[in-house]
Protein backbone atom coordinates (compact mmCIF):
# COMPACT_ATOMS: atom_id res chain seq x y z
CA UNK A 1 0.00 0.00 0.00
CA UNK A 2 1.42 3.48 -0.77
CA UNK A 3 1.02 6.41 2.01
CA UNK A 4 0.36 10.13 1.32
CA UNK A 5 1.33 12.35 4.31
CA UNK A 6 -0.54 15.73 3.37
CA UNK A 7 0.48 18.58 5.33
CA UNK A 8 -1.71 21.60 4.89
CA UNK A 9 -0.11 25.12 5.01
CA UNK A 10 -2.10 28.20 3.78
CA UNK A 11 -0.53 31.40 4.21
CA UNK A 12 -3.38 33.60 5.32
CA UNK A 13 -3.66 32.69 9.14
CA UNK A 14 -5.03 35.50 11.15
CA UNK A 15 -5.51 33.82 14.85
CA UNK A 16 -1.68 33.72 14.77
CA UNK A 17 -0.21 35.97 11.84
CA UNK A 18 2.78 33.74 9.92
CA UNK A 19 2.27 30.72 12.34
CA UNK A 20 3.85 28.43 10.00
CA UNK A 21 7.11 29.93 9.61
CA UNK A 22 7.32 32.64 12.40
CA UNK A 23 9.89 30.90 15.01
CA UNK A 24 8.71 28.13 17.07
CA UNK A 25 11.05 26.68 19.59
CA UNK A 26 13.91 27.08 17.97
CA UNK A 27 12.86 26.06 14.50
CA UNK A 28 9.19 26.05 13.11
CA UNK A 29 5.67 24.21 12.90
CA UNK A 30 6.79 22.68 9.57
CA UNK A 31 9.76 20.74 11.21
CA UNK A 32 8.42 19.48 13.80
CA UNK A 33 5.23 18.23 11.33
CA UNK A 34 8.20 16.88 9.20
CA UNK A 35 10.50 15.93 11.80
CA UNK A 36 7.75 13.61 13.10
CA UNK A 37 6.30 12.13 9.93
CA UNK A 38 9.53 11.71 8.99
CA UNK A 39 10.80 9.47 12.32
CA UNK A 40 7.28 7.87 11.97
CA UNK A 41 9.11 5.63 8.74
CA UNK A 42 5.23 4.51 7.57
CA UNK A 43 4.82 7.61 4.77
CA UNK A 44 5.86 7.06 1.09
CA UNK A 45 5.49 10.44 0.04
CA UNK A 46 5.14 13.47 2.15
CA UNK A 47 3.60 16.68 0.38
CA UNK A 48 2.69 20.01 1.43
CA UNK A 49 -0.47 21.82 0.20
CA UNK A 50 0.17 25.88 0.43
CA UNK A 51 -0.98 28.94 -1.46
CA UNK A 52 2.32 30.72 -0.06
CA UNK A 53 5.76 31.03 -2.04
CA UNK A 54 7.14 31.92 1.83
CA UNK A 55 6.00 28.20 3.33
CA UNK A 56 6.39 26.14 0.25
CA UNK A 57 10.67 27.61 0.44
CA UNK A 58 10.03 26.83 4.27
CA UNK A 59 8.69 23.70 3.77
CA UNK A 60 11.71 22.78 1.03
CA UNK A 61 14.46 23.26 3.56
CA UNK A 62 12.66 20.95 5.96
CA UNK A 63 12.30 17.80 3.24
CA UNK A 64 8.87 18.29 2.06
CA UNK A 65 7.42 18.06 -1.39
CA UNK A 66 6.29 20.97 -3.01
CA UNK A 67 4.61 19.53 -6.51
CA UNK A 68 2.48 22.30 -7.27
CA UNK A 69 1.24 25.33 -5.31
CA UNK A 70 -2.41 25.32 -3.90
CA UNK A 71 -4.86 27.76 -5.64
CA UNK A 72 -5.35 31.22 -3.59
CA UNK A 73 -9.48 30.41 -3.82
CA UNK A 74 -8.49 27.25 -0.97
CA UNK A 75 -6.31 29.62 1.10
CA UNK A 76 -9.67 31.89 2.46
CA UNK A 77 -10.31 30.90 6.15
CA UNK A 78 -13.60 29.71 4.75
CA UNK A 79 -11.77 26.91 2.53
CA UNK A 80 -13.30 23.63 3.48
CA UNK A 81 -10.48 21.20 4.16
CA UNK A 82 -12.05 18.33 2.15
CA UNK A 83 -11.48 20.97 -0.96
CA UNK A 84 -7.82 21.40 -0.23
CA UNK A 85 -7.00 17.55 0.32
CA UNK A 86 -8.96 16.87 -3.07
CA UNK A 87 -6.63 19.49 -4.95
CA UNK A 88 -3.62 17.97 -3.24
CA UNK A 89 -4.64 14.29 -4.36
CA UNK A 90 -5.88 15.39 -8.06
CA UNK A 91 -2.37 16.54 -8.42
CA UNK A 92 -0.40 13.95 -7.32
CA UNK A 93 -2.55 11.56 -9.00
CA UNK A 94 -2.52 13.38 -12.38
CA UNK A 95 1.31 12.95 -12.25
CA UNK A 96 0.93 8.96 -12.08
CA UNK A 97 1.21 8.19 -8.36
CA UNK A 98 -1.90 7.48 -6.35
CA UNK A 99 -2.20 6.49 -2.93
CA UNK A 100 -4.09 3.95 -1.09
CA UNK A 101 -4.04 5.86 2.46
CA UNK A 102 -3.98 9.55 3.18
CA UNK A 103 -2.88 10.90 6.23
CA UNK A 104 -3.81 14.28 7.18
CA UNK A 105 -0.81 16.20 9.52
CA UNK A 106 -1.91 19.85 10.46
CA UNK A 107 1.28 21.67 11.30
CA UNK A 108 -1.01 23.21 14.32
CA UNK A 109 -0.21 19.73 16.34
CA UNK A 110 3.39 19.89 17.04
CA UNK A 111 3.41 17.69 20.00
CA UNK A 112 2.74 14.60 17.42
CA UNK A 113 5.25 12.14 17.76
CA UNK A 114 6.68 9.45 15.28
CA UNK A 115 4.39 6.71 17.13
CA UNK A 116 1.24 8.63 16.82
CA UNK A 117 1.24 8.60 13.09
CA UNK A 118 2.55 4.55 12.85
CA UNK A 119 -0.45 3.52 15.15
CA UNK A 120 -3.36 5.49 13.46
CA UNK A 121 -2.19 4.06 9.92
CA UNK A 122 -1.82 0.44 11.84
CA UNK A 123 -5.50 0.79 13.70
CA UNK A 124 -6.87 2.36 10.03
CA UNK A 125 -5.50 -1.31 8.37
CA UNK A 126 -6.02 -3.66 11.06
CA UNK A 127 -9.81 -2.12 11.74
CA UNK A 128 -10.86 -1.79 8.35
CA UNK A 129 -13.08 1.41 9.36
CA UNK A 130 -13.21 4.56 6.92
CA UNK A 131 -11.03 6.46 8.88
CA UNK A 132 -8.76 6.64 12.36
CA UNK A 133 -9.45 10.10 14.03
CA UNK A 134 -7.38 10.96 17.05
CA UNK A 135 -8.96 12.56 20.14
CA UNK A 136 -9.22 13.53 23.61
CA UNK A 137 -11.62 12.44 26.52
CA UNK A 138 -13.62 15.44 27.69
CA UNK A 139 -13.66 15.75 31.94
CA UNK A 140 -16.85 13.58 32.79
CA UNK A 141 -18.27 16.25 33.71
CA UNK A 142 -18.68 17.32 30.24
CA UNK A 143 -20.11 14.35 28.89
CA UNK A 144 -22.47 14.45 26.14
CA UNK A 145 -25.12 12.94 28.85
CA UNK A 146 -25.25 16.54 30.34
CA UNK A 147 -25.32 18.84 27.31
CA UNK A 148 -28.46 21.07 26.61
CA UNK A 149 -29.90 22.44 24.10
CA UNK A 150 -32.00 25.90 24.90
CA UNK A 151 -35.65 26.00 23.01
CA UNK A 152 -36.90 29.72 21.50
CA UNK A 153 -39.29 29.79 24.79
CA UNK A 154 -36.06 29.61 26.90
CA UNK A 155 -36.48 26.20 28.31
CA UNK A 156 -34.24 23.48 28.09
CA UNK A 157 -34.08 20.37 27.18
CA UNK A 158 -31.38 17.58 27.08
CA UNK A 159 -29.14 16.79 23.43
CA UNK A 160 -29.75 12.93 24.39
CA UNK A 161 -33.05 11.67 25.89
CA UNK A 162 -30.16 9.45 28.08
CA UNK A 163 -29.51 12.49 29.87
CA UNK A 164 -32.12 12.94 32.03
CA UNK A 165 -31.54 10.01 33.67
CA UNK A 166 -28.10 10.29 34.23
CA UNK A 167 -27.24 12.22 37.90
CA UNK A 168 -24.71 10.97 38.93
CA UNK A 169 -21.01 12.29 37.08
CA UNK A 170 -19.80 8.59 37.40
CA UNK A 171 -22.77 7.19 35.21
CA UNK A 172 -22.18 9.41 32.38
CA UNK A 173 -20.69 8.17 29.95
CA UNK A 174 -16.99 9.10 27.65
CA UNK A 175 -17.31 11.73 25.07
CA UNK A 176 -14.72 12.50 23.09
CA UNK A 177 -13.49 15.94 20.71
CA UNK A 178 -11.37 15.98 17.89
CA UNK A 179 -8.31 17.36 19.01
CA UNK A 180 -6.28 17.67 15.12
CA UNK A 181 -2.73 15.17 15.59
CA UNK A 182 -3.97 12.78 12.98
CA UNK A 183 -6.53 11.73 10.33
CA UNK A 184 -5.68 9.04 8.49
CA UNK A 185 -8.04 7.55 5.90
CA UNK A 186 -8.52 5.52 3.09
CA UNK A 187 -8.36 7.27 -0.66
CA UNK A 188 -11.65 5.16 -1.45
CA UNK A 189 -13.35 6.64 2.08
CA UNK A 190 -13.18 10.42 0.14
CA UNK A 191 -14.19 9.02 -3.07
CA UNK A 192 -17.07 7.25 -1.99
CA UNK A 193 -18.49 9.33 0.76
CA UNK A 194 -16.80 12.84 -0.23
CA UNK A 195 -15.47 13.17 3.35
CA UNK A 196 -12.78 12.31 5.54
CA UNK A 197 -14.61 10.16 7.83
CA UNK A 198 -16.45 7.89 6.17
CA UNK A 199 -19.38 5.80 7.77
CA UNK A 200 -17.41 4.08 10.21
CA UNK A 201 -14.12 5.33 12.00
CA UNK A 202 -12.29 4.36 14.60
CA UNK A 203 -11.03 6.80 17.89
CA UNK A 204 -7.26 6.62 18.74
CA UNK A 205 -7.54 8.35 22.10
CA UNK A 206 -4.69 10.25 23.25
CA UNK A 207 -4.00 11.44 26.41
CA UNK A 208 -4.02 15.21 26.90
CA UNK A 209 -0.77 15.53 28.16
CA UNK A 210 0.94 14.69 24.45
CA UNK A 211 -1.72 16.78 22.24
CA UNK A 212 -2.65 20.45 21.31
CA UNK A 213 -3.74 22.48 18.60
CA UNK A 214 -2.79 25.75 17.98
CA UNK A 215 -5.56 28.24 17.14
CA UNK A 216 -4.58 31.05 19.20
CA UNK A 217 -1.10 33.42 20.68
CA UNK A 218 -1.93 31.46 23.57
CA UNK A 219 -1.80 28.35 22.31
CA UNK A 220 1.31 29.46 20.32
CA UNK A 221 2.69 29.99 23.35
CA UNK A 222 1.95 27.30 25.39
CA UNK A 223 2.79 24.53 22.84
CA UNK A 224 6.53 26.22 22.59
CA UNK A 225 6.89 25.71 26.48
CA UNK A 226 5.59 22.50 26.02
CA UNK A 227 7.47 21.00 22.64
CA UNK A 228 10.92 22.76 24.66
CA UNK A 229 10.20 20.57 27.92
CA UNK A 230 9.96 17.80 25.84
CA UNK A 231 12.58 17.85 23.80
CA UNK A 232 15.09 18.57 26.55
CA UNK A 233 15.18 14.91 27.32
CA UNK A 234 16.30 14.52 23.71
CA UNK A 235 14.46 12.84 20.77
CA UNK A 236 15.87 9.81 18.54
CA UNK A 237 16.73 10.92 15.28
CA UNK A 238 14.39 10.04 12.42
CA UNK A 239 14.29 7.94 10.57
CA UNK A 240 14.29 7.74 6.63
CA UNK A 241 10.73 8.32 4.40
CA UNK A 242 10.03 4.35 3.23
CA UNK A 243 11.53 3.97 -0.39
CA UNK A 244 8.98 4.94 -3.29
CA UNK A 245 7.86 1.79 -4.93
Amino acid sequence: MLVLGLVPARGGSKGVPHKNVRPFANHNLLHYTARAARGSGALDRLVLSTDSLEIAEAGRREGLEVPFMRPMSLGADDSPMVRVIEHALTEVESHGWSPDIVVLLQPTSPLRCPRHIRDAIAMLVESKADSVVTVNELPRDHSADYLLFRNADGTGRYCLPEGARTSRRQDARPTYWREGTVYAFWRETLKRFGTIYGEAFQLFVLDETESISIDTQRDFDRAEKLVLERDSGGWPSADRLKSRA
